[in-house]
């Protein structure tokens, strides 16, 4: 038995509903379900051991969270991100992010500051090892953290939403080395800020960092073009 049917079998607190849902999140993010496939319920509802009812109810909740869409007559399928709405969302998550260093810098601790130039130590390892799925992971992770330690409900609330809507271009975004090392001497700028006590700069790094993430993103997406083209 795989660990999804074990959680499911051995569910508590959570329903078996909230259980199939977070599969299908994990499995969107991952790139096991890619945008704009079809999501199939019977083949879904057979490799996670339960009935098309919690995959029903699963993906209406997916397509309320934005990771999914519905069409009619058609299915459901996994949401397609336009470009329009990628500049969107980058925009958007520069601001929160901002905002969220910007209100760490008066609250965090020696103790917290070490964990993140860890973080930060760890990403430089993987870039070394160019492991850019370790990089990736750790990447989240540090945006993660910081949102744990800024303890504001409704920003984080905010950026996990445009974060879930992103994943799958930032990964894009920071598959070559130089990317990473763009990517993770901005991640040290920010915390060398946080260290100083400077708010201003501190969100205003952090604003440039969802801005260099778009740039990244948009030269990916480039050099993807490019391939087909040759």
């Amino acid at each position: 038995m795989n660990d999804v049917m074990s959680a499911i079998a051995q569910r508590r607190t959570q329903t078996l509903t909230d259980i199939v849902q977070g599969e299908i999140e994990r499995m969107i993010l991952a790139g096991e379900l890619a945008a704009g496939e079809r999501i199939n319920e019977q083949a879904l509802a057979v490799r996670l051991g339960v009935s098309r009812g919690p995959i029903r109810e699963a993906t209406r909740g997916l397509v309320r969270s934005g990771l999914l869409n519905s069409v009619v007559n058609l299915g459901v399928f996994v949401r397609q991100i336009t470009d329009e709405e990628a500049n969107e969302i980058y925009d958007l998550r520069a601001v929160v992010f901002g905002f969220v260093c910007q209100r760490l810098v008066e609250l965090i601790t020696p103790d917290q500051l070490a964990a993140l130039s860890g973080l930060v130590a760890q990403m430089d390892d993987a870039i070394e090892r160019d492991d850019g799925a370790n990089y990736y992971r750790l990447n989240l992770e540090f945006h993660d953290v910081i949102l744990d330690f800024a303890a504001h409900g409704r920003a984080r609330q905010t950026y996990e939403a445009l974060i879930k809507e992103t994943h799958l271009l930032r990964q894009s975004a920071l598959s070559t080395a130089p990317r990473m090392r763009e990517s993770n001497a901005e991640h040290r700028a920010i915390v060398e800020a946080m260290a100083v006590g400077d708010a201003d700069r501190a969100r205003r790094l952090a604003e440039a960092h969802a801005h260099g993430g778009k740039r990244r993103w948009l030269l990916a997406r480039q050099e993807a073009e490019e391939r087909k083209e040759a």
